[in-house]
This record gives structure tokens, C-alpha cells and sequence, in this order.
């Protein structure tokens, strides 16, 4: 069971987790695995009806180690884009078992679901989610060839305002409805938005996402107000549903349907 950072992964014998990911915390809980969470971070939302039972740790990039420690886990859930390499070595140091994930295409998440249910005896269940997935996702296949092609500014910050390049999950998501992002940077993930007349101009729509920035109409109303003209370009679009791997990549398939009506 090799993890996205080359680790070799043993199957756990009754593991304690935290998860430092909330997408990955919400995969934990489909999976079953809620009676062994110990950790999360402040981020972890979903599902928010049992959330608040698990005790938050801190965040994405730091942690607080003494309730790290009190939690005493076997094993830690990160990712390469959302931890910092720094803290995962840390966790290892405390003799915590790290699990890196770093899903960059849509299709990245099969093997998430099968990494996750053979580390910690879940394969049922992770079969389960790999079914629905591919399912949505030979439906959308199938859609994909009579979408027209679309170039689109996504934005995921404000102040500065940030896009994605075409290396992330994001963009691939967006790529599976003939979306194609602009902006992209080589040296940058997710770079700065160089906002000049002739990227605002090439762009069919621009959204504004509600994840990790949540923007809202008063921004969009700003925006426009800013670049007279663009009015009818600009979007809120559901963050989670593009940017969380993991089960709610299931639900984002079917959102990506939806957007790609978009007249």
C-alpha cells in the first residue's frame, strides 16, 4: 500500500487518526472510520452534523502539539499541496505514521479510496465510492464530446486575487467539461492573476469560488464595478464541490454537469 509520497503502508490494527485535510476527514467518516478520528483541524466542516464530536488540533499548516500529543494517534492524513512538508516530518518524528495523498486528476481519487480502505481495513466501503465514482464519471465522459470548449478564469483568492494553474485538481476537474482555465503560471501552482485586458477579455466566464476564499456577491458586485462590461462573465461557483477530493468528488462530478449548462 504505497502513499503518493512512496510510503510503504502496513494494514492498521485498531489506528487512532487525525486527519490535517478536510476533504480527507470527510472521506474518513464515509469510509466508517469516525470511531477512530481523534484529530482534525478547524477547517474540517463536513459532515457537519458529527463534526464538533471530533476535537480540533489546529489547522492545515500548524498545529498545536500538545493536543496533538493528548490525542495520541497512530496515524496522520495529509497532503502535499494543503500540509507543509515541514509538519508532516514532525508528525513522523513523534513516531506518527503519516499517509500523503496528493490527487492532481479527478481519476487521482480511485486510487485515493483504494489507498484509504486497504491502510485501515475499509475495502468494502472504498469500493463502494470507487462504483458511484465512476460512475458519474463515464456519464460525464460520455457528455464531455458535445460540450463546447470554454476558457475560464477561476479565482481562489481575494487580495491578491489568485487563480490555478493547469497542473491542479482544480483545473482537471474543470477540464472533464471542456473547461480550460487561464492564467496558468509554470513556476507557480497557484499564482497571482495578472487582471489585463486581454485575460478578462479571453475568458467566457469568470468564477469566484466559495473555497478556500469565500467570495460573494458584494465581491462580484465590486468586480464589476472595477471592469465595466463583464457583468454577465461573472459566477459563484461551489468551491468544495471543484476543489475537495475524496467522496466529494463524487457529488462534484454531478456538479460539473449542472455547470456545464451554463448558457
Amino acid at each position: 500500500m504505497i502513499d503518493s509520497a512512496g510510503n510503504n503502508h502496513k494494514r492498521a490494527q485498531d489506528p487512532r487518526i487525525i486527519s490535517l485535510v478536510p476533504s480527507l476527514t470527510e472521506l474518513a467518516f464515509n469510509l466508517g472510520l469516525e470511531n477512530h478520528l481523534v484529530g482534525r483541524t478547524a477547517f474540517c466542516v463536513h459532515p457537519a452534523d458529527q463534526i464538533k464530536n471530533i476535537p480540533s488540533v489546529g489547522g492545515t499548516k500548524q498545529v498545536n502539539w500538545e493536543k496533538i500529543d493528548a490525542a495520541a494517534p497512530t496515524h496522520a492524513l495529509v497532503n502535499i499541496d494543503e500540509n507543509p512538508k515541514e509538519l508532516a516530518e514532525a508528525l513522523e518524528a513523534r513516531g506518527i505514521e503519516v499517509v500523503v495523498t496528493h490527487p492532481i486528476s479527478p481519476k487521482d481519487n480511485i486510487e485515493l479510496f483504494q489507498l484509504m480502505g486497504a491502510v485501515f481495513d475499509r475495502e468494502k466501503e472504498s469500493e463502494a465510492l470507487v462504483d458511484a465514482f465512476q460512475k458519474q464519471w463515464e456519464a460525464l465522459s460520455a457528455l464531455k464530446p458535445s460540450l463546447p470548449e470554454r476558457k475560464v478564469l477561476y479565482l481562489i483568492w481575494n487580495d491578491p486575487l489568485m487563480t490555478v494553474s493547469q497542473d491542479t485538481y482544480i483545473s482537471q476537474m474543470l477540464a472533464a467539461i471542456n473547461w480550460k482555465t487561464l492564467g496558468h503560471h509554470d513556476d507557480a501552482r497557484y499564482p497571482e492573476v495578472p487582471l489585463n485586458g486581454s485575460t478578462l477579455e479571453e475568458a467566457d466566464f469568470i468564477l469566484f469560488a466559495t473555497e478556500p476564499f469565500h467570495f460573494q456577491p458584494k465581491h462580484l458586485k465590486a468586480f464589476s464595478e472595477q471592469y465595466p462590461g463583464l457583468k454577465a462573465k461573472l459566477e459563484i461557483v461551489d468551491g468544495e464541490m471543484l476543489s475537495w477530493y475524496g467522496s466529494r468528488s463524487v457529488l462534484g462530478l454531478s456538479y460539473l454537469k449542472q455547470l456545464a449548462k451554463t448558457p
